[in-house]
């Protein structure tokens, strides 16, 4: 008698597959958008409309589908801590960060968020990296400094100023990884995935409204048709839709693989510059490219081991 075949990994399900595709894809768009975000309204006035903008789509949301919003002492907790974490310090971080690089070096670099995932679900979670996911993040992480080589030689800022900014992305990366690895609790569990992303969210857009009125004083609003255009689809498609597609699969198959859409993200962003801005491929970007891609492939079949 023949042994049943063993099934596939969770993360190489269509059921997976298709909104981490989504998610890859959305994300892969927000560097241009959020570029265009600079200049005239300061980074965290424009982060706080983002948010205000997806806490109220995922509210729409959660009343549809009739999810309660009664959150105990532990839920309001859980919902400022993710507030702050990553709808707060994160982007605030990494739009700050795109004043002093190129938005495809801050993609690049946040492709790290790959090691903290991994580290903090072992820590915190007690997932551990099988073999083969461990080859495709080595693999992975080859392309991503490869890409980072090259993005780091076409930069036109001084030594400092890329210094800088790459710090500033790992202050982002850090924030982002402890709001993922809160996903993966039970705690995150307890409650409605869209009520909780709408109350904080909304608690993010608060605290981002709260740092920029003190940083840079009272509010400030752009009304160029491209400014306005940019905080919906980053409050409705880049947060509401893509934030819950990304927690939902990062439930499945854990925060290491999920934290795979961030290497993938650079290689979008370049080629949707590629057809929007003329960006120019070289050998080196085009070999990143191929090794993240082979390291997503190897890492998404890996299955999770045991705790």
């Amino acid at each position: 008698m023949k042994a049943n075949p063993i099934p596939p990994p969770n993360s190489s399900r269509v059921a997976i597959l298709i909104p981490f595709g989504i998610v890859t894809l959305i994300w892969g768009s927000t560097w241009l958008v959020i570029r265009d975000q600079l200049g005239v309204v300061p980074p965290s006035w424009s982060v706080s409309y983002r948010f205000l903008v997806g806490g109220i789509t995922m509210a729409v949301y959660a009343l549809v589908k009739r999810q309660s919003f009664r959150l105990d002492a532990r839920g309001w907790s859980f919902a400022a801590a993710l507030a702050l974490t990553q709808f707060c310090l994160n982007f605030n971080f990494v739009y700050r960060a795109e004043q002093y690089i190129t938005s495809g070096l801050v993609a690049v670099v946040f492709a790290l968020l790959l090691v903290p995932n991994a580290i903090l679900a072992r820590l915190f979670l007690g997932q551990r990296m099988g073999r083969q996911l461990l080859v495709g993040s080595a693999v992975a992480m080859a392309g991503v400094t490869l890409l980072f080589v090259h993005e780091a030689r076409t930069a036109a800022a001084g030594t400092q100023t890329v210094l800088l900014g790459i710090g500033i992305t790992l202050c982002a990366i850090l924030s982002a990884s402890s709001a993922n690895v809160m996903q993966g609790t039970q705690t995150a569990k307890r409650y409605p995935m869209g009520a909780m992303l709408a109350v904080s969210m909304l608690i993010g857009a608060v605290m981002d409204a709260a740092l920029a009125y003190a940083l840079t004083g009272a509010p400030v609003f752009e009304t160029r048709p491209a400014y306005i255009a940019g905080i919906l689809y980053l409050g409705v498609f880049a947060s509401a839709i893509a934030f819950t597609l990304y927690f939902q699969v990062l439930r499945v198959i854990g925060p290491a693989k999920a934290a795979y859409s961030s290497v993938i993200v650079p290689v979008i962003a370049m080629l949707l510059s590629t057809l929007f801005e003329g960006y120019r491929w070289s050998a080196l970007a085009g070999a990143g490219a191929a090794l993240a891609g082979v390291g997503l492939v190897i890492a998404l079949r890996a299955r999770r081991p045991a705790r």
